[in-house]
């Protein structure tokens, strides 16, 4: 039997049948024409084109957590790199090569961002959208082929009942013919009673009319099946075919919509993402690199005058050899008669001083004029800024007691005196700390005044009849035999401790012994010079007591040591180093 999909005059535009015009032999067919094939294979179809859609479902839906993942990947990334607060590398955005890097972190950040508007309008309107569709075209395709097989199952039953019907008309016919060849016989045969004749003339009338309700209720039965498969055929299941065909083009046009949609999403983001690459290009281009050089200039100048030329040493003269009193090294003269033909040179100049290893001084005077100045500049303004914080805690507990007083049921007045009596006292304690550090940093500014008004007064050649002094590379402050700065009246005194010592601290020391171990109670970030950062829990070893300063000497390994406050650790010494 032959079975087409679409009905000749309309196959290009819509799913249907085929009718008796393709079958012209149709009406004489033994069985209806079954559309049982064509509805497994557009059931196959229509789950396929679900199948996917939700492939696709899944594919955006895997794309947004990519993008999820990578904002978050960025996000950290840019968190990673940016400065600690109150710490050396914080300073250090000072630079502008340093804050173009600062820019750029920001501007990743803000880059990570749009990633996960993607991810965000992705799953809005792409990925909850077709959910929500898929479930609502799973109903409606259960609905159209629920109908379709509804209408298979009536025009089976028709077919059914017009087969009982065909069978029972052909059996009456041949009833009736048998009843009719039976009254000939025995109408025929003389031996037979007249009586027996009726009886057989009357049983074949009986069948006759039988056959002829038989072929009248076929007659109807199969007029109503045609009615009934016509119906079928050129209604019902083209109906259901045209809605099985709108439900699949509506999913073909959605799909196609949301892969716009995908591409929009991208496409809504790329202004934005392309000013923070601009944003990034600019800070690039605003990196200054005479300006990045005058800041480490004005960090790390020191204030001191640069070392006169050193005279020459005449060996062959009896005479005591002498040294430019404009170096460091003419004390080695002074402190020392004989010259050893194999040691080190002694002419040290100050820029190689060796660092001073013991804890950092208060006044910080083992820093070069220009340094010092401003690390107590540094340390006026942040004692300035904790009374400030002081004075604001003040003002908050008066405006408390002043509240208690209106409303004592909220508290009571008297508790709040000695919390003022405390802030009031380390208001004191503060303002007297500023005080101080602002008499050095007067000291220290009026030196420099002073050194910086005496250089302009002197002329560029030195007057051979009238030698420089010893040290005039600092005038005012002459280097320890540790290396640091200190402040001296006498520098005949400074002079002769310096040709004893000096080179003594360039010699190769050996580390000093361990005299016990320590505990951090609390993380100190050691940022001065001499000083060592330490983490709570961290065990290190002591090589040097407190010696009444509140610090103490470790030692982490070969290479760090430093000083700590002794009351960031707890303290466990050797007793047999103790007693020695």
């Amino acid at each position: 039997m032959n079975q087409r999909l679409h009905h000749p005059e309309t196959r290009r535009t819509r799913w249907c049948p085929a009718t008796t015009d393709d079958c012209p032999d149709r009406e004489h067919s033994t069985e209806p024409l079954r559309e049982q094939d064509q509805f497994d294979n557009l059931e196959k179809h229509t789950q396929w084109g679900i199948d996917i859609l939700e492939k696709y479902i899944k594919f955006v839906k895997e794309r947004t957590e990519i993008e999820l993942s990578y904002a978050k990947q960025l996000r950290n990334l840019s968190k990673r790199y940016q400065p600690k607060k109150n710490s050396k590398e914080e300073e250090e955005y000072k630079y502008t090569s340093c804050k173009a890097f600062l820019s750029t972190l920001n501007e990743m950040n803000d880059y990570a961002g749009q990633h996960e508007v993607i991810s965000e309008n992705m799953t809005s309107q792409i990925t909850v959208e077709l959910a929500r569709y898929v479930q609502e075209l799973k109903q409606e395709r259960k609905s159209h082929f629920h109908e379709g097989r509804k209408a298979q199952q009536h025009i089976e039953t028709c077919w059914k009942q017009l087969e009982s019907s065909k069978r029972r008309f052909e059996r009456d016919c041949k009833e009736a013919d048998r009843a009719q060849q039976y009254f000939e016989k025995m109408d025929a045969d003389i031996n037979v009673t007249k009586a027996d004749v009726e009886k057989a003339r009357q049983q074949a009338q009986i069948r006759h009319q039988m056959a002829e309700d038989s072929k009248a209720d076929y007659s109807s039965v199969l007029q109503k099946f045609n009615h009934e498969q016509h119906e079928y055929y050129h209604t019902h299941i083209p109906n259901i075919f045209q809605k099985i065909q709108e439900m699949e083009e509506r999913r073909i046009v959605r799909i196609g919509e949301s892969m716009k949609t995908y591409a929009e999403v991208d496409r809504q983001v790329i202004p934005i993402i392309g000013k923070c690459l601009d944003e990034i290009v600019k800070a690039a281009e605003s990196t200054d690199q005479k300006n990045d050089s005058q800041l480490v200039i004005e960090a790390y100048k020191s204030g001191f005058e640069p070392p006169g030329d050193i005279e020459f040493e005449d060996y062959t003269q009896p005479m005591k050899r002498t040294v430019s009193d404009n170096s460091l090294s003419n004390s080695r003269g002074e402190g020392k008669q004989e010259h050893k033909p194999g040691g080190k040179s002694k002419g040290k100049l100050w820029p190689f001083i060796k660092k001073n290893k013991g804890a950092t001084p208060e006044d910080f005077s083992n820093l070069p004029p220009e340094q010092r100045r401003k690390k107590l500049q540094q340390k006026v303004d942040e004692l300035n800024k904790e009374i400030q914080k002081e004075m604001d805690q003040r003002d908050a507990i008066t405006k408390m007691k002043d509240v208690y007083i209106k409303n004592p049921q909220m508290g009571d007045p008297a508790s709040l005196d000695h919390k003022l009596t405390e802030v009031g006292q380390n208001i004191e304690k503060l303002r007297l700390e500023v005080q101080k550090f602002e008499a050095w940093l007067a000291e220290v500014e009026g030196r420099l005044s002073a050194r910086n008004e005496q250089i302009r007064r002197q002329s560029g050649v030195y007057d051979a009849q009238n030698p420089p002094s010893v040290n005039n590379c600092a005038q005012d402050r002459e280097s320890s035999p540790d290396g640091s700065y200190t402040e001296e009246q006498s520098q005949e005194s400074e002079v002769k401790v310096l040709a004893t010592d000096f080179d003594d601290e360039f010699d190769d020391e050996e580390p000093l012994p361990a005299i016990g171990t320590c505990k951090a109670l609390y993380t100190f970030e050691g940022q001065n010079e001499g000083t060592i950062s330490v983490v709570e829990g961290e065990t290190l070893y002591i090589i040097e007591e407190d010696k009444g300063d509140g610090w103490t000497r470790i030692r982490r390994n070969e290479d760090e040591e430093g000083y700590v406050p002794t009351s960031y650790v707890e303290v466990y010494l050797d007793k047999n180093a103790k007693d020695s």
